[in-house]
């Protein structure tokens, strides 16, 4: 592997993580049930993260602003645009996955 220094392994791992965000912000027909239950991640688990790093920076960023940051706007307007109701076979597969997962 090449050799990389902090500052711009930091650098890149931001930007990958942007680009994530900014695919999963563009591909709303994806629901976060479909990726807990194909992944085991989702939005709002990237806005915990968010969060969580946030605290141990000693940074002030409360649950919805994370979530705003990850979803480019609150997370109820976003919901109201774009999250549909969970299928009983997406239901059953998240039961699934994490019942041994999870």
């Amino acid at each position: 592997m090449a050799d990389i220094d902090d500052a711009t392994m930091q650098a890149l791992e931001a930007a990958a993580y942007r680009r994530l965000r900014d695919h999963l912000r563009a591909r709303t027909d994806v629901q976060n049930i479909d990726l807990m239950n194909l992944a085991g991640f989702c939005r709002n688990c990237l806005s915990r993260w968010m969060a969580e790093a946030a605290e141990e920076a000693g940074v002030a960023l409360g649950k919805e602003e994370a979530k705003t940051l990850v979803y480019g706007m609150p997370y109820d307007d976003w919901k109201a645009l774009h999250q549909a109701e969970a299928s009983e076979a997406q239901k059953a597969a998240f039961t699934e996955a994490f019942k041994t997962h999870g």
